[in-house]
């Protein structure tokens, strides 16, 4: 029977998947489709303002239905939220007695908790009336029309998210980021392998592409609403957006991804940031010269400080064949030559404008001590070729139901935990260091830098980005302002930079302390001879007439 919907919830858990990220201040697909197939008002909430103000149960309560989406699939560690886990769902939803809808990755693939362990199947649950085994999306749309008899296992082709897309842009403004959500957008999903032996993307079949009047569509009732930000995620590799080529690695169509750029940037022409994610190296190394013009396309039409994640998981050949990876090392090597060559410019963000990011992968089938070797040079081999990469993401597999890894590895990671933590400590140490430094070296100007936490006198904050640098600034500037830093200095995974300009006059010791070659005593010394009127003022005061000159280009004199 058709049920009466006047008004729905929808309850955002948050999700991370190999393709796709819903964490704050990222908001994925899945919360916006499900908005676009239901016909009422829909109010949105995150499990974040859920924790904050239990008062929302009670407007679930009042409302007709509510729909919770979750599931983290490649864990890792946020700074904008925290992923509800299907225990707490189930605790919170206990309390609400209207008609309950599970979805996201947590019901399609299982739930998890971390990297290491196995995650389990959900397929029914005492605190939700539907548990959607399929596409939420689809399967909201379906209990729409027919209630709770409705098929867990519906799914979606792309066709159906031109109308869902459009509609459900209309919630965004709820998002407690807004304006400066970054709106994940699909081109498509699905992928044209299919047979790595740990990730969850295979079970959504080959790709489904979606036009480029579609997406268009969808950016434009975004940036109507206001939305400025964009990530072009939810495909396992944009490069073959488009393809009519088959096989594991076809072509990638230059015409495709060129139309898809200018289509959004014609119905966007003011956003702030356009980024990508996901581009297979083994793409790039068999197709290098399509490939080159792709990224050429890409950096003409996007903004700077993009990234292209690469999921190499390893580089020890005998894991690549064991578990059907996607490139061998030195054809990822070539791929990350190739980015650099077209993105390594720097951009008006002050990173380069597109770089490779790296995925590694740990806990997989055929893994031995030789393989976190074999890794660990590899990353030593980038840095001697003076190659640059913007981030090293280093995880243990979550293993999954129906994937190879499903049974064993929990088994692998588990023998080798204590390896892994130190090799992943080793590699922070030695290389994401140095990688940082040439990445973004003292003196670099960022510019746009969103403030987004406080702890000791040090404010914390990122630009909007894919994978934004984060930067803890010695100062005490508003949460939710902008501010332009330079950096002063670097730590394993971030920064340490100083508002730029700084009016050295208006400086607290704490921020005066932080610059190069100052320390505490001369940031006394500094904040006793003040007000400076110029920079001349300012050399003759300090004892040390070089680091006094050194110092004028992060200065203002107010």
């Amino acid at each position: 029977m058709k049920p009466v919907i006047t008004r729905a919830v929808i309850l955002d858990g948050y999700v991370d998947e190999p393709a796709c990220l819903g964490v704050p201040p990222y908001m994925a697909p899945y919360p916006r489709y499900v908005a676009g197939t239901l016909p009422c008002e829909v109010l949105y909430y995150t499990i974040d303002q859920l924790r904050a103000d239990r008062s929302i149960l009670d407007v679930m309560n009042k409302s007709d239905l509510v729909v919770a989406i979750s599931g983290v699939t490649v864990p890792g560690k946020y700074l904008g939220g925290t992923p509800a886990t299907l225990p707490e769902l189930e605790k919170l939803m206990a309390a609400v007695e209207t008609t309950k809808i599970l979805g996201g990755p947590v019901s399609m693939f299982g739930a998890g908790v971390e990297g290491g362990k196995r995650a389990s199947r959900v397929r029914a649950s005492r605190s939700f009336d539907v548990v959607a085994t399929g596409d939420v999306e689809a399967v909201v749309a379906g209990y729409v029309e027919e209630g709770r008899s409705v098929d867990p296992e519906l799914r979606r082709k792309a066709r159906d998210v031109a109308t869902w897309a459009v509609r459900g842009a209309r919630i965004v403004p709820q998002h407690p980021d807004f304006p400066h959500t970054m709106a994940e957008i699909e081109t498509y999903r699905g992928c044209f392998r299919g047979n790595c032996s740990f990730c969850t993307e295979r079970f959504y079949g080959r790709p489904d592409f979606r036009s480029v009047a579609d997406i268009a569509a969808e950016v434009s009732a975004l940036y109507d609403l206001g939305v400025r930000h964009f990530r072009l995620g939810r495909q396992p590799d944009l490069l073959t957006y488009g393809s009519k080529g088959d096989g594991e690695f076809p072509e990638p169509d230059v015409e495709a991804i060129t139309g898809l750029y200018k289509g959004i940037r014609a119905v966007a022409p003011q956003l702030k940031v356009l980024h990508m994610d996901n581009a297979n190296p083994g793409t790039i190394a068999r197709h290098p010269e399509a490939c080159r013009a792709v990224l050429k396309a890409i950096v003409r039409y996007h903004t700077p400080g993009d990234v292209a994640a690469f999921g190499m998981e390893s580089a020890d050949p005998h894991v690549i064949r064991m578990n059907s990876l996607k490139a061998q090392p030195d054809e990822v090597r070539e791929a990350i030559r190739i980015v650099n060559e077209v993105g390594g410019g720097r951009g008006d963000s002050g990173l380069p404008e597109l770089l490779p990011g790296l995925n590694f992968v740990y806990g997989l089938m055929g893994e031995t001590r030789e393989t976190f070797r074999l890794n660990y040079e590899f990353l030593e081999s980038l840095l001697a070729d003076n190659l640059l990469v913007r981030r090293i993401n280093i995880r243990q597999v979550m293993p999954f139901e129906g994937t190879c890894m499903g049974e064993v590895g929990d088994k692998i990671a588990n023998k080798h935990k204590g390896l892994f933590h130190a090799h992943k400590n080793k590699v922070r140490e030695h290389i994401d260091l140095e990688m940082l430094r040439r990445v973004a070296p003292v003196g670099t100007i960022l510019r746009d830098v969103r403030m987004e936490l406080r702890e000791g006198g040090v404010t914390f904050g990122r630009q909007i980005a894919t994978y934004p640098l984060l930067a803890g600034v010695a100062a005490e500037i508003p949460i939710g302002s902008f501010a332009d830093v330079k950096v002063v200095s670097h730590g394993y995974r971030s920064i340490t930079a100083v508002p730029y300009p700084l009016d050295v006059n208006g400086a607290s010791l704490k921020t005066l302390e932080s610059l190069p070659g100052v320390g505490r005593s001369r940031a006394s010394a500094i904040a006793r001879s003040r007000p400076y009127r110029d920079a001349d003022a300012f050399v003759a005061a300090l004892d040390d007439p070089a680091v006094a000159k050194g110092l004028l280009d992060y200065l203002a004199f107010r």
